[in-house]
């Protein structure tokens, strides 16, 4: 696939709905599967699940901790995984949470971002936690190579409240700063009437309002987790995210693989219809 990251996730989300399949080898989940608990199970875990979804959803997300637990073989087989996934015509977001300063957050970004790299993703999540600027080289090589970014921005996870909802000397929070930081740069890179290829981690259990949240601009795609195991489903794509509903990414794992590899076809297909019929497409 080619193009601007944002504009490919508009085509992938208008071809079959929000729904992203996780690709999330717990120790328990690679048990239930039949498989062992080594970097041979989560390889065969995860290419199974990209047979899968491909053709059903338009995007996966592996979570790197899963493979990256069993050192150089767990990468070798994060490696193939995502190889699989880019070739079945799948958007691979890598969900990595990188985060640092200078030259050492620059090499992350070319790890996952570079095409060609051993790792390459069409999407990288990372953390702007050290300061957006912090990020910038990031924001420049994905842009350069047609790849995407999710800055964390309003996370599920209630750990997160304390830091993310702080107030910032404007008055923000400080999850509302970041967006705004981001949508800023967006609008000078991206053109009119297109998605911007800089998109934001927003938790589908957060509640915008208290989370300072409101509207943003450019239009840019929305990373959701917190759909299925955590406890929201497709009805809550309008409840929680509104207006930017049809750009949101609705992310799920445990809910989806626990079918096991006889039934994930078919847990896919239902939930799939599930978001599609949410969102009237």
């Amino acid at each position: 696939m080619t193009g601007r990251f944002g504009e490919r996730v508009r085509a992938a989300l208008s071809a079959h709905g929000p729904l992203c399949v996780g690709i999330d080898p717990h120790q328990a989940l690679l048990t239930s599967w039949g498989l062992s608990d080594s970097a041979d199970g989560v390889r065969e875990f995860g290419l199974r699940t990209v047979d899968a979804a491909a053709g059903r959803v338009g995007v996966v997300k592996p979570q790197v901790s899963f493979f990256e637990r069993f050192g150089s073989a767990g990468f070798t087989a994060l490696e193939e995984v995502l190889a699989a996934a880019r070739a079945a015509d799948l958007l691979v977001i890598a969900d990595a949470k990188r985060g640092d300063i200078g030259t050492t957050m620059d090499a992350y970004a070319a790890a996952w971002l570079t095409p060609g790299s051993p790792l390459e993703a069409d999407a990288l999540t990372v953390n702007p936690f050290l300061g957006v600027g912090s990020l910038e080289t990031t924001f420049s090589l994905a842009e350069e190579s047609g790849k995407g970014v999710f800055v964390l921005a309003a996370t599920s996870n209630p750990e997160a409240v304390t830091v993310q909802r702080a107030l910032s000397s404007d008055a923000r929070s400080v999850s509302a700063a970041i967006i705004d930081e981001v949508s800023a740069r967006n609008a000078r890179s991206t053109p009119v009437d297109e998605w911007a290829s800089l998109g934001f981690v927003i938790g589908a259990t957060v509640t915008w309002t208290d989370a300072g949240l409101g509207e943003f601009a450019p239009a840019a795609p929305i990373l959701g987790p917190g759909f299925g195991a955590q406890g929201a489903g497709p009805t809550d794509l309008r409840a929680r995210f509104g207006a930017h509903a049809s750009m949101v990414i609705a992310s799920e794992s445990r809910s989806i693989l626990s079918a096991g590899p006889d039934g994930l076809i078919t847990a896919i297909d239902a939930r799939a219809a599930e978001y599609r019929k949410a969102l009237n497409v």
